[in-house]
């Protein structure tokens, strides 16, 4: 073990990974940025870590005592890989250890609600992040700024139902208080950003921002569920489909204090990280997420 806070950030190259990374560093932590190609970040040590391959587990963990936790994507049963690789983070030394879920997921819940429900019982020191659906998802890599690029369309089965979008840098901030701060959070954090907005608030601002026309397209959740079925595990498609439901059913339309009350700044607006990510520019860089 060494002597000096070490935070290990799985998923060191996603949308809040990186961030986190960078401000961690940015604020004088160091950091040991894990991934499966062993990316180099600045002012990171790189180390290869895959959730699927045990044998990359250890190296990973070596001087560790904080860890970030990005689930392995696609997976509809995340905690089969990570509860055996958390166990072995509690012998190796970790003591806090901080989860990126989801604000649509509660504890004992689908997917990483088996992780958030066994993490308080393995570590002292914890925190689980449940964060509303990305700004990000329109600006990045995901299915929908694709859609938005290609198509001038937003496809979903959420109807009129609104969404506490968050900036992923506000995400990535509050994880690094919840990985640094004297006293861990212990608690389940629901982060939003300062309005809840529909799709179509969405694509009106958007389209505003960038001047190219972008619409809402409304689904079933049965059309939904088949669109997304073509492209991805039936098992993920139903859950993701159900997850649009929900915010058609008012699930996500709220606000949370949480950025506020952790990092002592108010969360960024959707118009802001719009004109900030996409204003002038046709490729956005930053990536997708939930």
């Amino acid at each position: 073990m060494t002597t000096t806070a070490t935070t290990l950030v799985t998923g060191a190259t996603g949308t809040t990974g990186s961030r986190t990374t960078a401000q961690l560093i940015a604020a004088g932590h160091r950091v040991k940025a894990a991934g499966r190609r062993a990316t180099p970040l600045p002012g990171a040590e790189p180390v290869r870590f895959d959730w699927y391959d045990p044998a990359t587990f250890g190296a990973a963990l070596d001087g560790a005592d904080r860890v970030y936790l990005v689930p392995p994507v696609g997976d509809a049963d995340p905690a089969v890989v990570m509860l055996p690789f958390l166990h072995q983070a509690r012998a190796a030394g970790v003591h806090r250890a901080v989860l990126l879920s989801s604000s649509a997921i509660p504890a004992g819940g689908p997917a990483v609600g088996a992780v958030h429900q066994a993490l308080p019982g393995l570590f002292g020191q914890w925190a689980v992040l449940r964060p509303s659906w990305f700004m990000q998802n329109f600006t990045g890599t995901h299915a929908h700024a694709d859609s938005i690029r290609e198509h001038g369309v937003i496809v979903t089965a959420a109807g009129t139902g609104r969404v506490g979008f968050v900036d992923a840098d506000d995400i990535a901030a509050v994880a690094v208080h919840a990985l640094t701060d004297d006293r861990a959070p212990n608690a389940d954090l629901v982060l939003t950003g300062p309005e809840a907005l529909s799709h179509d608030d969405i694509a009106a601002i958007v389209t505003q921002v960038t001047g190219r026309p972008v619409a809402h397209h409304h689904l079933t959740y049965d059309d939904m569920r088949d669109r997304l079925a073509a492209l991805m595990p039936q098992e993920f498609a139903t859950m993701l489909a159900g997850m649009d439901r929900a915010i058609a059913e008012g699930a996500e339309d709220r606000t949370t204090d949480t950025v506020q009350r952790l990092t002592g700044r108010p969360p960024h607006g959707f118009r802001a990280v719009a004109e900030r990510e996409l204003s002038g520019r046709t490729a956005p860089d930053h990536g997708p997420g939930h």
